[in-house]
């Protein structure tokens, strides 16, 4: 009988260590080396757009949405520290 669960299967390379990621990152940069040279007027002219782009994205991403601003940040507190006090072991109350 065989059993298939016995050896460990090599896990498959990631996106973006693959020859595809690869060729498409050094394709991106060559088209950003293009367009930034043969259209700087433009894109110079695009900057504040950018920006103006750039503060939605980053409310978006980083606050994970609009839903998350007024409930504080529950779970990155640490815990609470019981009231301190006398306590007894029989669990009455003095």
């Amino acid at each position: 009988m065989t059993d298939h669960h016995s050896s460990p299967q090599p896990e498959a390379p990631g996106f973006w260590r693959s020859r595809y990621a690869i060729g498409l990152l050094v394709m991106g940069a060559i088209a950003t080396y293009f367009l930034t040279s043969e259209h700087r007027a433009h894109f110079i002219g695009a900057l504040p757009l950018l920006l103006l782009l750039a503060c939605p994205l980053m409310h978006v991403f980083m606050h994970n949405g609009h839903g998350s601003h007024g409930g504080g940040h529950e779970g990155r507190h640490e815990p609470k520290a019981p009231p301190a006090g006398p306590t007894t072991t029989t669990g009455e109350q003095p």
